[in-house]
């Protein structure tokens, strides 16, 4: 039975587990960055360093602003066509004067009105200016990478990239402290994208009006989402920071980062089959591909739900180890209540990333993004002042299990309508 299901998604497996390794790369390190930056900073320090990069995170949504979605749904689309092959080489160079041009733009407003918005903490935000261009660059090749399916040859540039890189960025953070910890996310952002365009094979530098109006058009509502998912995430960062529970935010990402973690694979997954998505989607394959969604969906939402239950019973001994200087009481509060969302996000975070974008279709997520995103921080506001900080996570818990129910329901409704209309 194992052979022969290898066999069927032999593809799909050797691509995921490449994934595995990009991802973990990538966002091992800068896990590990988290760890390091716990630990070796006062639990204030490492809030307000949280705050920054949550500030950081939501200015480089503009930056990129869907284009690294965009980039990997045409570079699926035109590498599976014959007479669009040459327009995947065109892709980079228009790609990046797009974000080229966006991430400058967002540059210069933070340098003009940054300090209106965050005040004197504006200083280390100038620190990442850099990761501003870079970061959505990076995503924007990797989209790339993904678009052509070369997951070996990404995961092994990440990997390698990142093992090189933890001595220094030990060093950089014990010695200058919160500097230190900005200065690693910007030399790793860098020296990621560099090595990743290097290694890309296909690549001209040459201007194309049409791939860049392609991209930028369907880029817009993938931005939009983002910036409305953003409102589900670091945005609480924002709000608590506003109400200046800036010790509070360093217990908050602490319990959100292990969380990020635990999800990963079910993102990689879903970048895996984003391709063959795209495909089947183009191909009409729609009973196909709703039958193999809820099928799939509906294992992982089981696995995400023994994944829960092992994490309320082993994550308070981790916390304990890695995280000894802060208060177990407030980090299990919520921890408990985000354990929740755990079965919820597994398949739904693989309905999202897996069909629902790479399917075209993401003006769905980008409407109840928009609309529960709003009501998030509607109701962070509202809860926040009832019960302190963990109002916010209140919110949290309760509005994402709207928009998932919603989200999901309407993208199985619109495959079941267009299938019967193509009987």
């Amino acid at each position: 039975m194992f052979l022969n299901f290898y066999i069927k998604n032999k593809e799909t497996i050797h691509n995921f587990l490449w994934k595995v390794v990009q991802t973990f790369g990538k966002q091992g390190v800068t896990f590990i960055i988290f760890l390091i930056s716990a630990n070796l900073l006062i639990p204030e320090e490492f809030g307000l360093y949280s705050y920054v990069m949550a500030v950081i995170f939501l200015l480089a949504i503009f930056g990129d602003f869907g284009i690294s979605i965009a980039t990997s749904k045409y570079v699926a689309e035109y590498n599976s066509l014959d007479s669009d092959k040459d327009k995947v080489k065109k892709v980079l160079s228009n790609s990046f004067l797009v974000i080229l041009l966006l991430s400058s733009i967002v540059s210069i407003l933070v340098i003009i009105f940054g300090k209106l918005i965050v005040g004197n903490n504006i200083v280390y935000v100038y620190w990442l200016l850099p990761m501003l261009i870079f970061s959505p660059l990076t995503s924007m090749v990797d989209g790339i990478y993904r678009g052509l399916k070369k997951f070996r040859l990404i995961s092994i540039i990440t990997l390698v990239l990142g093992i090189c890189s933890l001595f220094w960025f030990y060093l950089l953070i014990k010695n200058f402290g919160i500097i230190g910890a900005l200065i690693s996310q910007n030399i790793f952002y860098i020296s990621l994208t560099i090595l990743s365009v290097v290694f890309l094979k296909e690549k001209s530098f040459s201007f194309d009006k049409k791939i860049i109006k392609s991209i930028t058009s369907y880029s817009i509502y993938v931005g939009l989402a983002s910036l409305g998912y953003y409102l589900f995430t670091k945005v609480d960062v924002l709000i608590l920071g506003h109400f200046n529970y800036i010790n509070e935010i360093g217990y908050y990402e602490i319990v959100n980062k292990i969380f990020v973690i635990v999800i990963l694979p079910v993102s990689i997954l879903a970048s895996v089959v984003a391709p063959n998505t795209t495909k089947n989607y183009a191909l009409k394959r729609l009973p196909y591909l709703k039958n193999k969604m809820l099928k799939e969906g509906l294992f992982l939402f089981f696995v995400g739900l023994f994944l829960s239950i092992i994490m309320y019973f082993m994550l308070p001994y981790i916390f304990k180890v890695f995280f000894a200087d802060y208060d177990q009481g407030v980090i299990s509060q919520i921890m408990n209540l985000l354990l929740i969302l755990v079965p919820l996000r597994f398949f739904s975070t693989y309905f999202s990333l897996g069909y629902i974008t790479p399917s075209g279709n993401v003006k769905i997520i980008t409407t109840v993004l928009f609309v529960f995103g709003s009501l998030n921080v509607l109701l962070d506001f509202i809860f926040i002042n009832i019960f302190g900080f963990i109002g916010v996570i209140y919110v949290t818990v309760i509005v994402q299990i709207l928009l998932i129910i919603t989200k999901d329901i309407w993208f199985v409704s619109r495959l079941k309508k267009l299938s019967n209309n193509n009987k």
